[in-house]
Parts: C-alpha cells; sequence; structure tokens
C-alpha cells in the first residue's frame, strides 16, 4: 500500500507539468474557436443585416468567399500563436555568450544570440555575418566586441609549441 501511494505521488508529480501544458492549450483553443465564430458571426451580421441598409448587397457566394478568408486567417493566426505558446522566454543572454551579427555594426546594429535576435552596440565596427561575445547588457541592448580569429590562432600555437 505504501509502495503504490509512493509511486502514485510520484506518477502526478511527473504528470503535472504536461496537464497544465495541455491546459494552456485547450483554453487556447477554446478561446480561438469561440472568437472566431464570433467573428464570423459579426461579418455575417454586417454583410446580411446592415450592409442592405446602405443600399450595398454582397451575394451570398461573396458572403461565403469572405467567411472562408476569414476561417483561414483565424487558423494562421491560432498557428502562430501555438507556435509563440511554445517557445521559451530568454530574460538575457550570459556575459560571455556568443553569436553572430545580423547587420553591420557601426556602432549599432543587431546580433542574433542563441536564436534570438538582439540589438547590439559597439565600440568598434564590426562586419555582417561575423562572430561576437556578449561583454555587458545596457538596458535591452547587448554591448558587444568580436571573437577574434587570430588571438585563437596564436593561443593555439602557443600551447602547441
Amino acid at each position: 500500500m505504501a509502495v503504490a501511494i509512493g509511486f502514485e505521488g510520484h506518477f502526478n508529480s511527473i504528470a503535472r507539468p504536461c496537464l497544465s501544458r495541455e491546459m494552456k492549450y485547450k483554453r487556447y483553443t477554446i478561446l480561438a474557436i469561440i472568437t472566431t465564430l464570433l467573428e464570423e458571426a459579426a461579418l455575417a451580421a454586417v454583410v446580411l443585416w446592415l450592409l442592405p441598409e446602405f443600399g450595398i448587397n454582397i451575394p451570398l457566394w461573396g458572403l461565403i468567399f469572405m467567411m472562408v478568408g476569414l476561417g483561414a486567417y483565424a487558423c494562421v493566426t491560432y498557428w502562430l500563436g501555438k507556435k509563440a505558446l511554445d517557445k521559451k522566454p530568454i530574460i538575457s543572454p550570459d556575459i560571455g555568450s556568443r553569436g553572430r551579427t545580423t547587420t553591420p555594426i557601426s556602432p549599432t546594429g543587431y546580433v542574433r544570440v542563441n536564436g534570438e535576435l538582439w540589438q547590439a552596440s559597439s565600440s568598434s565596427t564590426i562586419g555582417a555575418g561575423e562572430e561576437i561575445a556578449v561583454v555587458g547588457i545596457k538596458g535591452m541592448t547587448l554591448l558587444i566586441s568580436p571573437v577574434e580569429k587570430a588571438n585563437h590562432a596564436c593561443k593555439t600555437n602557443a600551447l602547441s609549441d
């Protein structure tokens, strides 16, 4: 009996994070369905009741085309939103993190560190596509310096001598 309770407690502690994630998706899906249905109903109400008051008559095939378009838009935004829920937030990269410039840095530009795009500033000019290291953070801007390739080669040669 004690073993069963211990195992059950262990199982619940493992399953709980999965259930909360599933609940997050379930709530998101329900909210997406409800809002899409409300948007479709509002579109139908405008086309069938409001526009004829102003002498604008849209044929039934036009309404169907608009509703299919709105439904497709809702599916795309649902898929993109679900991808955003999966993404783990990055507070900020650590000092010493490596990355690559996506634009030339002179004195500011953009770098990609840990898969995230950051605004960056450097005291030296750095070309696009070069490897950089984070040396500091000022607000939401990374302070960076280029990684010296020649310096690494000198250190490697010195160690092998």
